[in-house]
């Protein structure tokens, strides 16, 4: 099976998409403006206690003050079955005004500010660093017994600071102790360095921030089973190159710089399916289809047997198009990055033994999910309730807003989106255009030539230099929302 990581660079975003044989598994998006909070570290300071439900607001120096649940001890059974728990700090010890060092786990929503903890931990290659912890284990995702027996005393050898304990990555499999230590010797640096920031910096203040979204894939997916590393960004390329030759060596020779005129998503075939990531019916190779619908509360899955063509019984047709939907609804949820509460309509099933068939499929295609899952079980009426870890903002709230033209009860692509979408066709252009060809014009709808006219200039001037051509934006009322042309 060929595994790649592509990664596209654009003055305004980054994407970082993951392929298995053609077909993306994995996609991330990052904007400048809109960078992820979690995992952030800030010295904050308590603005108010609520004891009514055991929390306080934290202010770290965002709009929205942080929420942080003053008993909870952060716990780590879902990673660590080797390990007791630690005891649940009292809300006593803290106090109006109180000082304190906090990590972001969960963005912003809607009014919502940050959820905090108070219990750092910080994510390596190999290991996860808890500086506040002592205890030592192997995450719960490594099952093999061997395995995590010989990592379980590699970990134990490691010689760390009195009160700092570390959980074993999935991506320690196979390791050797040089490996583990050197990862380990380098996050106990970084913690260091935080301590040190955390006691010269004021409240509320920003401590460490978390790796942008091309350095966090390579750190958590980059791993000998990737065939290619391909970037399109010469900035990027190096920074990433750097990276590698000093924590992972062996994989140097995987990175690619891409110098393709082509854009290296289109390339691969790849853009194509990322549109498709934002349309809420997908269609099954059976000839049925699931519908995806996020609401306010909870998202909506739908399970249709649709065109299913073969000719057998409707329990068996119910099974096979149910098998094959519940690999997808996992995939989807992953690449949407969908989460909270999830009921999934599966077409009915009469027989116990089918729904239980049917469940296992959609446990193992989430097994492989970055984020925790847990699934309450089937009904009767072959409704599935789980819920799916949810910390960032999903992939279509970073990519479309409320539609003025229907009061949003529909959505288009937001203007930031369009805009990128049309600077890349008109670097594409330019590129194929011919060097005698001294000026581009390129007709857009108001709103987006506005934009481009605007906060979008410092990139137009940055395609005239580099190409030597000048480029002309007019604004045409005559141009469809989203649409692009080129003239004279």
């Amino acid at each position: 099976m060929s595994k790649e990581i592509l990664v596209n660079i654009e003055p305004q975003e980054k994407r970082v998409a993951v392929v298995e044989d053609g077909i993306m598994s994995d996609f991330f998006i990052e904007r400048p403006g809109q960078k992820p909070l979690v995992g952030n570290i800030y010295k904050g300071r308590i603005d108010s206690i609520v004891n009514s439900i055991g929390a306080a607001f934290v202010d770290i120096g965002l709009v929205k003050k942080g929420f942080l649940y003053l008993s909870e001890a952060e716990d780590l059974e879902a990673d660590l079955e080797d390990v007791k728990p630690q005891k649940a700090s009292s809300s006593r010890e803290f106090k109006v005004g109180q000082e304190i060092l906090v990590q972001v786990v969960k963005e912003q929503f809607g009014t919502k500010g940050p959820r905090l903890t108070a219990h750092i931990s910080i994510p390596g290659r190999y290991l996860v660093l808890m500086p506040q912890d002592a205890r030592r284990g192997v995450s719960r995702r490594i099952d093999n017994d061997e395995e995590r027996k010989r990592l379980r005393g590699l970990i134990n050898e490691l010689r760390l600071t009195d009160g700092i304990g570390v959980i074993v990555r999935t991506a320690s499999l196979k390791r050797n102790k040089r490996e583990l230590e050197r990862d380990a010797h380098f996050l106990s640096k970084l913690w260091r360095t935080i301590s040190k920031e955390s006691l010269r910096k004021p409240a509320p203040s920003l401590i460490y921030e978390e790796y942008d979204v091309v350095m966090r894939v390579v750190r958590d997916s980059f791993t000998e089973d990737v065939d290619k590393l391909i970037i399109d960004s010469k900035y990027e390329f190096k920074r990433v190159y750097r990276f590698v030759a000093s924590f992972l060596p062996h994989l140097k020779k995987l990175i690619e710089w891409y110098r393709g005129l082509e854009s290296l998503l289109e390339s691969k075939g790849v853009e194509e399916q990322i549109d498709r990531i934002y349309e809420p019916k997908i269609y099954l190779k059976c000839g049925g289809y699931i519908v995806i619908e996020p609401t306010e509360g909870l998202v909506v899955v739908d399970v249709n047997s649709g065109r299913f063509k073969k000719k057998m019984e409707q329990e068996d047709m119910a099974v096979a198009v149910n098998t094959e939907a519940a690999i997808e609804i996992a995939k989807q949820l992953r690449l949407r990055d969908l989460g909270g509460i999830i009921v999934v309509d599966f077409i009915d099933m009469s027989r116990e033994h089918h729904r239980r068939m049917v469940l296992d499929k959609l446990k193992q295609a989430l097994s492989i999910d970055h984020a925790k899952t847990d699934i309450s079980g089937m009904s009767k009426l072959c409704l599935v309730e789980m819920t799916r870890e949810r910390t960032h903002r999903t992939i279509e709230s970073l990519s479309y807003e409320a539609c003025p033209c229907c009061s949003g009860r529909g959505k288009v692509k937001s203007t930031a989106t369009l805009a990128i979408s049309a600077l890349k066709e008109l670097k594409q252009q330019l590129k194929l255009a011919k060097r005698e060809v001294r000026e581009v014009s390129i007709y857009l709808a108001p709103k987006i030539a506005e934009r481009l006219l605007n906060e979008d200039k410092e990139h137009i001037l940055r395609l005239e230099k580099y190409f030597r051509k000048k480029i002309k934006i007019i604004a045409s009322s005559d141009i469809g929302f989203g649409e692009v042309r080129f003239g004279p």
